[in-house]
């Protein structure tokens, strides 16, 4: 029996019932549960009691760092693999580069958010801005009144209606945004953009069986968008498959989060 963990979700609901029964029909008994945060889950992995953990970024920069034994990033999502944070501001701006920003208002999204939260206050005091001194304002989405359920999708809104001169948005976003032609093309330019880094990932624990490994990996990976069963997998989780697990791409992460002591 393979015990899954993962956050409380509408989504992570519809995506461990379609998992398990995949990875049923592979011959893998799975068991899932949802906790209500990152940290009860990290505690669960940590002590044993999943063999698998939904991570977010910084759920796994933790766990890499609690645990005795090393874990393994077993799988990931397509769109989790060279994840870029955007500072954007509108087209008309007379911002061009990080520099530029002294003075202006600067729009994050939520706190807890890596990609658009953690990571570009980060960024941003690495290249020797202070938001709290050298800018006009800035603020997280937690302290803003929105109507606007996605944090990032409120800091373009906001930098669009000229409440905000700038903003930090993940290319996901953009690129979802204009996908669904709620963000027409020319209205947002791009003035910095970070690193690549690793984003989410399925961790399992140091010890599994190396043939159960192998077997939960292919299971992972033989997720395929053109099953019905698949595609609403898939579909819950934003992406088109599943793909291998890397160990790179975290170390920003790990920076950011030693930096503002959150590990």
């Amino acid at each position: 029996m393979v015990r899954l963990g993962g956050v409380a979700s509408v989504s992570h609901m519809t995506v461990f019932q379609g998992l398990e029964k995949l990875f049923s029909a592979r011959g893998i008994q799975m068991d899932w549960v949802l906790y209500s945060d990152y940290d009860a889950m990290i505690d669960a992995f940590v002590s044993g009691d999943i063999d698998l953990a939904w991570n977010g970024p910084l759920g796994y920069v933790k766990i890499k760092r609690l645990i005795s034994q090393p874990c393994s990033v077993i799988a990931m999502r397509d769109v989790d693999i060279n994840f870029t944070t955007h500072f954007i501001t509108r087209q008309d701006s007379d911002i061009s580069t990080v520099e530029d920003l002294m003075g202006k208002r600067f729009a994050f999204g939520r706190r807890s958010s890596e990609p658009a939260g953690m990571l570009p206050l980060h960024f941003l005091k690495e290249m020797g801005i202070n938001p709290r001194e050298d800018l006009a304002s800035s603020t997280f989405y937690e302290e803003r009144q929105s109507q606007t359920r996605s944090d990032e999708r409120d800091v373009v809104e906001r930098v669009l209606n000229r409440e905000y001169d700038a903003g930090a948005v993940s290319e996901r976003t953009l690129e979802t945004m204009a996908g669904e032609g709620v963000l027409p093309p020319g209205q947002v330019r791009i003035f910095w953009s970070s690193p690549g880094y690793s984003h989410c990932c399925f961790t399992a624990q140091g010890d599994m069986d190396a043939g159960l490994y192998r077997e939960v990996e292919q299971a992972f990976l033989s997720v395929d968008y053109a099953d019905p069963l698949g595609k609403t997998v898939l579909d819950a989780e934003g992406c088109s498959s599943f793909v291998p697990g890397i160990t790179e791409g975290w170390e920003i992460m790990e920076k950011a989060a030693v930096a503002e002591g959150l590990v």
